[in-house]
């Protein structure tokens, strides 16, 4: 079985933070998909949200993680895509339960909003939690 990547990308508000979980999920032993920002200068989020989206759907990555200011521009760019169901998520508990019900494939965190280590919490809960399937199924078949 081949090795699962996971594509990050962020705006220049997330790029700081982006950078400090790309080490997390290499160390989680997952292969990486850095799609950028990697600087301060001002970038559209949409554009980021948008290529991870297609890095996803091209079958480049398995799931992806994304960074704005605050995860909600970046999270409805992601969300336009068809197959993709990106889940802005402030704690663990909304990092397990966006997978476990939700099945969400993108990761959503905002720079501005939550703290380092919540947000690596929330990482590692989130790539570590398997959709559970059962009576979650039918409503993820209703997204699409």
């Amino acid at each position: 079985m081949s090795k699962i990547t996971i594509a990050l990308a962020a705006d220049h508000a997330g790029y700081e933070l982006k950078d400090l979980l790309r080490e997390d999920v290499k160390a989680l032993g997952f292969d990486v998909l850095d799609l950028g920002t990697n600087g301060p200068d001002r970038v559209d989020y949409p554009d980021f949200g948008s290529a991870l989206a297609k890095a996803i759907q091209n079958g480049d990555a398995q799931t992806g993680i994304l960074v704005c200011g605050s995860g909600i521009g970046i999270s409805i760019a992601a969300n336009r895509h068809k197959g993709i169901r990106a889940a802005l998520c402030h704690d663990e508990t909304l990092a397990r339960l966006s997978r476990e019900h939700n099945d969400a494939n993108v990761l959503v965190l905002g720079a501005r909003t939550t703290g380092i280590e919540v947000a690596k919490a929330c990482l590692k809960t989130f790539l570590n939690t398997e959709f559970s399937g059962g009576r979650h199924q039918g409503r993820i078949e209703k997204l699409g």
